[in-house]
Parts: C-alpha cells; sequence; structure tokens
C-alpha cells in the first residue's frame, strides 16, 4: 500500500535502473518488521543517502524517523534523539506538517526516557497543533498521553487515552496501530489486577503483530503474557511464551527485552522452587541489563533476586539486591521509563518490609516469650513517630529499624537470653553487646534510610545511663529515642522468663517513674499513642 502513495524517483543520469530513494524505504521498513534489524538499519542508511541525493525531502524525513526508532530499540537514545531532530527539521523546511508532527511524536517519546513530562507533553501538543487532522498521528499522540497518564499512576485517564487511540487507529484502518494500542490497554489492565482482559488484549496485539510481521511487538505480547500467566501460577504456559519471546529478541539483538525475560523466566523458576535455576536466570538478567544500561531492567532483575534469596533464607544478600534496586528506581525519577516510579518504589518498599519483617521473626524463633516482640515494636513507634508529626521518610526509618533492633541477639548464648533469673553482672555485659553486634551484622548492607543508629543505640538514655556508648541528651537520635521507649513498654506487658507481663497501666507507671530516659517530646508522644498501641497489642495477641 505505501509503494502506492510513493512516487519513484530514478538519479541516475545514465537511466540505468537503480533502486529509487522511496524503494529503498520500502525495502527497509519491510526488514524492520521482518525482525532483520542491521538489514533495515542499513536499507534506512542507504535510503537517507539516496534521498540526500535526489532532494526526496519526505522520503529522507520519514527513514531519518524510523532509523531513530531503530537506533532507540538498540540503546542508542542520544544518536535517536538526533536523527529524530533531523527528521523534524527537514519536514520543517519542506513545508510538510504532517511529517514533522510525526517526528516530534517520536521525539517527544524519546524524550520520556531522558527529559522531563513536562517537555514532552508539550512536545506532543506542538505534534498535535500540527497534525492532528490526520487520524494516524492523532490515534499515536493520544496513545502517548496515555503513557503519560500511566507514568504519573492515573490509570483512568491511561485507559482513557488508550481506549480513545485504539478507535481513531481503527477508523484510520491502521491495524499495526490496533496492535499497539491492544498492548497498552493490557498492560493497564494487568496494573489493575484484571488478568483474563488482560490476557485477551495481548493475544489481541499478538495476532496483528504475527499478520504484519512485527516480531519485536509479538515478543512484548509474549513476555507480558507470560508474566499475566505467573500471576495466575500457570507456570509451564508462562515459561514456554517467555522463552518464545527470549528467542525473538535474541534475533533481533534487543538486549534490553532479552534481560527482561531472562527475569520473568528466573522468577517462574524461583516460583515453582527451581531456585539453583532462578538464580542463573535473573543473574543473566541483571548482568544484561547493567551491560547496556538498562536500569529499568536492572532494578526490577535486582528485586526479583531479593525475593529469591528472601524465599531461600539469605536475607543479608536479599537486602544487598534490595538496596541495589532501590537506586535504580531512584536514578528512574530524573530519567523517567515510561512507568509509574512511585508505585514501583511502594512495591519495593513493601518487599522490603516483608524481608526485614521475616529476618525478625527468625531472631525471636527460638525464644517463645518474645514472640511478636518486633511486630509490635513496630506498630507502637509508628504511632509515637505520627504522634511527634515526623515526616513519612523518618516514619519509615523508625518502621525498618524497629524490626532489625534486636538483630544483635543472634550472637548472645540461649541460655543467657532465656535465663529465668536475674543475670550476673557479666552476662548483662554479653546482652548489652546486641547492640554492637546488629550493627556489625549490616557492615556489608546498605540501607536506604539510616537505620544503624536505631539498633546501637536504642538502649541509650538522656540521662547517661544507658550503653553501649554512654550518650546523654540530644547525643541520642530522636528514631532510636522513639524504640527505645516502645521497646521498654512491651518488654513490661509480656511475659519473660523472669517475671509475668505487667498489666498496661503499671507499665504506663514505670514509664512515668522513669521518664527522664527519653525527651520530653518523646515520652508525651507516647503517653499520646499509647491507648492505639496497647489496643493494637491486645489484637496481637
Amino acid at each position: 500500500m505505501l509503494r502506492s502513495v510513493l512516487s519513484p524517483t530514478r538519479c541516475r543520469a545514465d537511466g540505468a535502473a537503480q533502486s529509487t530513494p522511496a524503494d529503498l524505504l520500502l525495502e527497509a521498513r519491510a526488514q524492520e518488521l521482518a525482525g532483520c534489524i542491521p538489514e533495515a538499519t542499513q536499507r534506512y542508511g542507504e535510503a537517507i543517502a539516496a534521498a540526500e541525493r535526489c532532494g526526496e525531502h519526505r522520503t529522507l524525513a520519514e527513514s531519518l524517523r524510523r532509523l531513530a526508532v531503530l537506533r532507540y530499540h538498540g540503546n542508542e537514545t542520544s544518536a535517536a534523539q538526533d536523527l529524530c531532530a533531523r527528521s523534524y527539521e527537514v519536514a520543517a523546511d519542506a513545508g510538510n506538517d504532517l511529517l514533522a508532527a510525526e517526528a516530534l511524536n517520536t521525539l517527544a517519546t524519546l524524550r520520556l526516557q531522558t527529559g522531563s513530562l513536562s517537555e514532552a507533553r508539550s512536545i506532543y501538543e506542538q505534534a498535535l497543533a500540527l497534525g492532528g487532522e490526520q487520524r494516524t498521528l492523532r490515534a499515536a499522540v493520544e496513545q502517548n498521553l496515555g503513557i503519560v497518564a500511566n507514568i504519573h499512576g492515573d490509570l483512568d485517564a491511561a485507559l482513557h487515552h488508550y481506549r480513545s487511540s485504539l478507535q481513531a487507529y481503527d477508523e484510520a484502518g491502521d491495524q499495526h496501530g490496533c496492535a499497539r494500542a491492544y498492548h497498552n490497554l493490557g498492560m493497564v489492565s494487568a496494573d489493575r489486577g484484571l488478568w483474563s482482559e488482560a490476557q485477551e488484549y495481548f493475544d489481541r496485539s499478538r495476532a496483528i503483530a504475527e499478520r504484519s510481521g512485527d516480531a519485536h511487538l509479538k515478543g512484548l505480547c509474549l513476555l507480558n503474557g507470560a508474566e499475566v500467566l505467573i500471576a495466575r501460577q500457570q507456570y509451564e504456559e508462562a515459561r514456554g511464551e517467555a522463552e518464545a519471546a527470549l528467542a525473538l529478541f535474541d534475533q533481533l539483538c534487543a538486549r534490553a527485552a532479552k534481560a527482561d525475560a531472562y527475569r520473568v523466566i528466573g522468577t517462574i523458576y524461583r516460583e515453582t522452587g527451581r531456585y539453583a535455576l532462578a538464580e542463573s536466570r535473573l543473574r543473566f538478567a541483571l548482568d544484561l541489563a547493567t551491560q547496556c544500561a538498562s536500569v529499568l531492567g536492572e532494578a526490577e532483575a535486582a528485586r526479583e533476586l531479593a525475593v529469591l534469596y528472601q524465599a531461600t533464607g539469605r536475607n543479608q544478600e536479599a537486602l544487598r539486591s534490595l538496596n541495589r534496586a532501590y537506586e535504580r528506581f531512584t536514578q528512574l525519577d530524573a530519567r523517567v521509563d515510561l512507568i509509574n516510579v512511585g508505585r514501583k518504589v511502594e512495591d519495593l518498599e513493601a518487599t522490603y518490609l516483608a524481608v526485614v519483617q521475616e529476618w525478625g521473626q527468625s531472631i525471636e524463633s527460638s525464644d517463645s516469650y518474645t514472640h511478636g516482640h518486633c511486630e509490635r515494636v513496630a506498630t507502637y513507634a509508628v504511632k509515637v513517630a505520627e504522634a511527634l508529626d515526623l515526616p513519612p521518610e523518618d516514619r519509615k526509618t523508625i518502621q525498618i529499624g524497629a524490626y532489625l533492633h534486636d538483630l544483635g541477639k543472634i550472637r548472645v548464648p540461649h541460655e543467657v537470653l532465656n535465663k529465668p533469673g536475674p543475670l550476673t553482672p557479666l552476662e548483662f555485659e554479653l546482652m548489652q553487646m546486641h547492640t554492637v553486634w546488629g550493627v556489625e551484622a549490616l557492615d556489608a548492607v546498605e540501607f536506604p534510610w539510616d537505620i544503624r543508629p536505631i539498633i546501637r543505640w536504642h538502649h541509650e538514655k538522656v540521662d547517661g545511663s544507658g550503653y553501649p556508648d554512654r550518650l546523654a541528651g540530644d547525643e541520642i537520635p530522636l528514631s532510636a529515642q522513639v524504640i527505645g521507649i516502645v521497646d521498654v513498654y512491651d518488654a513490661l506487658t509480656t511475659t519473660r522468663a523472669y517475671r509475668s507481663a505487667m498489666p498496661p497501666c503499671d507499665a504506663l507507671a514505670v514509664i512515668q517513674q522513669n521518664r527522664h530516659w527519653w525527651r520530653a517530646d518523646v515520652v508525651e508522644a507516647f503517653l499520646r499513642a499509647v491507648p492505639e498501641a496497647t489496643a493494637a497489642g491486645a489484637r496481637a495477641a
């Protein structure tokens, strides 16, 4: 169809037969759709050179834009943007508003990778102003506005834009455009947890991609469909689709997409208990994503590795992987990667909590008297932090620190931890070391939150009578004081090997008698929060 639109132009003065720039463009596009990327790249280059010689501005602008897309898929973002900007200049100089608008639409999409959303949105608006009367262009811009909405986490707006895009593509008779719209609708449906709907959209997109020979889109549909199957616990079917996607991406030399495929395969092996294979595939994913500078791919692979380490009891390795993922997701705030970064970070923080919660519980597992202690301390501490009106980041630090505040007790002898009578001076000195040992246990682990002061100093007291460093007054971090007061309260109100639990009112009296151990505002915040904390403790019991 495209061949009938373009007028052939031969530039050989001797009249000898030669492929026209338009012919070369058509050949390049066919090679691209067939997944023959090196051949397509070469043909686009030849089309550009031929169009420059002949003054074929339309073919030159389109060839530059299409080559930009290939460079983008090959992770050559800077070169892709330069080619796209040149495509716009050629089209604008020739007065071809439609081609100029198409170049702007592609350029805006590339800018989403390296610039701000507001800049991309502005370029999309320019594209609509130039060529909005053309249905296919309008459909493409609607699709991209849907992506912008998805990045903002506005799934309703994204759904609206994608449906509008699908309608415009359908009216224009653009089946390949419909395939892209179906794919994006599948992504939104998956984000909403509508697995059947998501699978139906991916299947529709894949069917069109197969008919048109778009290998890259077919691979995306296979891979995203595999993730839906994982969510539905259909692991063998998921593995078949993910491996088929991997084969396609390998043929296309799409390294970032290959990394994603390895990640999905590794996740399947993990969920089916094949941990050695899972670690191998997830490490492939991590290494490949790192090599091709796919920040999102590296973050996702590191997160899945952390879940694997958690499942196999390798908590320190899990936390190291989570920190790597957190660092990469934070980078994506400056380099938007067509995702809702905020939601990704929230999901990652939930994984952090699950890991430290499980680690804290494993510390307590040998002592029936302290079972649930870390969970209760975390619950109380967050309430106190809220009463102090601390910012969300500080509340998260306190919550994470609460789960691991007694980490060092894994090195305290069992007979000391569970001694039914008073500790000897030597035993008490040994018990005090748990604050130092807890920090040492995290020597090789970095956190997005500074929890080490909590672990080391939650037994310090404002009057200088605490341990291990005899800090006094404002030398003791506020976070450590919050954990310290709720730690005492929970110890008093739960049964221990050496005494019975106190009623809450008696425990509160002890807190009041020793309020000089903590800052006045911490004590007052605790007293305001404790009724809720007591109720939470009763429910936990």
